[in-house]
């Protein structure tokens, strides 16, 4: 029996996954379809100012998956490191490590909101139970109280999504934060003190030649098992078969003067969801292109600075919850992997969530550089001297936007994809879900299992898709 053809849309982690595990369990023949002209997505790396820079912070947690992180490990070898966890967050005008350390809590928390955390505690043994109607606020402010929404998660909730607590859903609380109650918070204090932490806390795995050499490797090893990638082309149409088991047509172009067509048994899109819904043709019915056009992401601004200095800090990432700050975090790249070289310069990148709709968005590369140096000297850590170099790389599909009533969007666009023969959608943009790499990669693997004998066991994914649900982000 000949094998399947499936066709793959994206070559971030979830798509070169699958393109792996496709091939090396020889499940399918498969082509990868990406429109960038190089692997990884948003967990991609580039070369700036002489070194290998991410798009953001990224880390591979030791959540993962035994089965993938050994795929990991064998793929990268010495290149894949352990690294210490070691940043911090601007609290009240105070750094506080990040993870939470016992100590440095002591030590350097504000008392008022130390205070104000021990008071809650004591309130919320006589709360009064949820009546079910919850949102994002209502949950945090339940298990965590006041303080810590009022000072931390909500501040931080506005600029990342760009919403009001209160006009979040829940599920994106329990999706996204990992500490969520007294209880898990003080599991995540405790883990740093000598004898409970448990194995791989405070650490994670990092590659060598930056997050995006994950991607790479997966890359390498599913073209030498023989999948096909096709960097630089973009999907313009996805058509329908003619019956229920006939073929997928494709229809890709590359740099608007270079057209091909092929058929396919399988098409998995680890897209956008409600680009993918505009994709096929013919095309979907009004209501669903209007689900779809409900089915909001948050947008990113990624701004570097080239430093002439060999370390801005020693940290890897600093965290700015304040509304006072516009970006959320910062991180420098060599802190990441230990590097040394280049030995007198350094880059930092800022992240700070918008719209595309926003001024931010518009601003040049300069006026971003800017305003990143002016919200540093607000949190007390001003550049060493004038950045040498500025690039801004723009994301339009960062985060999902879990407002309350998203799920209704989504379940009218999940249904009418399932309605369509041998068509699949997953990873963090195709499942508009909150996760970490390794959560990507565990769907690719999923799938792969779910495909047997060119049949796709949509029975056998259902299960699957019920432990995807499970994923919390990991900070």
């Amino acid at each position: 029996m000949p094998e399947p053809h499936v066709v793959v849309l994206g070559a971030g982690p979830a798509g070169l996954g699958a393109a792996f595990q496709l091939r090396r369990r020889r499940r399918a023949r498969v082509t990868v379809v990406e429109q960038q002209a190089v692997v990884g997505g948003n967990a991609g790396s580039f070369e700036f100012g002489g070194q290998r820079v991410d798009y953001g912070s990224h880390r591979l947690h030791p959540a993962c998956d035994p089965a993938i992180l050994a795929d990991i490990q064998s793929l990268l070898g010495q290149d894949l490191l352990e690294r210490p966890r070691h940043g911090r967050i601007l609290l009240r005008g105070r750094w506080i490590h990040f993870p939470l350390k016992p100590a440095d809590l002591v030590l350097r928390l504000d008392r008022r909101f130390a205070l104000g955390v021990a008071r809650d505690v004591v309130v919320r043994r006589f709360a009064a139970r949820s009546t079910g109607d919850d949102t994002f606020a209502s949950v945090l402010r339940a298990n965590l109280g006041r303080t810590i929404c009022d000072d931390f998660y909500f501040p931080y909730a506005r600029k990342i999504w760009g919403r009001e607590p209160d006009t979040l859903s829940a599920t994106q609380a329990r999706r996204r934060v990992s500490a969520g109650s007294f209880t898990q918070l003080a599991r995540k204090v405790l883990s740093g003190v000598p004898g409970i932490k448990p194995v791989g806390f405070r650490h994670f795995y990092y590659p060598r030649r930056g997050y995006g050499q994950i991607s790479e490797a997966y890359a390498a090893a599913a073209r030498a098992g023989g999948a096909e990638l096709l960097l630089g082309w973009k999907v313009t149409r996805l058509e329908r078969p003619a019956s229920a088991e006939g073929p997928w047509e494709v229809v890709v172009e590359r740099g608007g003067r270079e057209t091909r067509a092929f058929r396919a048994d399988h098409v998995w899109s680890t897209i956008p969801i409600s680009l993918l819904v505009r994709l096929v043709s013919p095309p979907a019915p009004a209501h669903v292109c209007d689900a779809a056009h409900r089915t909001e992401f948050r947008a990113m601004l990624l701004v570097y600075l080239h430093l002439p200095v060999a370390r801005f800090t020693e940290y890897d990432a600093h965290y700015f919850p304040g509304a006072n700050i516009a970006i959320t975090r910062l991180s420098e790249p060599k802190n990441y992997a230990a590097l040394t070289e280049p030995a007198d310069r350094t880059t930092l990148c800022a992240e700070l969530p918008c719209s595309p709709e926003d001024r931010w968005w518009r601003l040049d590369d300069a006026e971003l550089a800017r305003h990143v140096g002016e919200d540093l000297a607000r949190a007390g850590i001003p550049l060493p001297a004038p950045p040498v170099a500025v690039t801004v790389k723009r994301l339009r599909n960062a985060y999902p936007v879990y407002a309350q009533g998203y799920e209704q969007p989504l379940r009218i666009l999940e249904a009418w994809i399932e309605s369509l023969p041998r068509l699949l959608t997953y990873g963090r943009q195709g499942l508009f879900a909150h996760d970490n790499t390794h959560h990507a990669l565990y769907m690719a693997y999923s799938a792969v299992e779910c495909l047997v004998d060119g049949v796709f066991d949509m029975r056998r994914w259902q299960e699957y898709r019920a432990v995807f649900a499970t994923h919390v982000v990991e900070d």
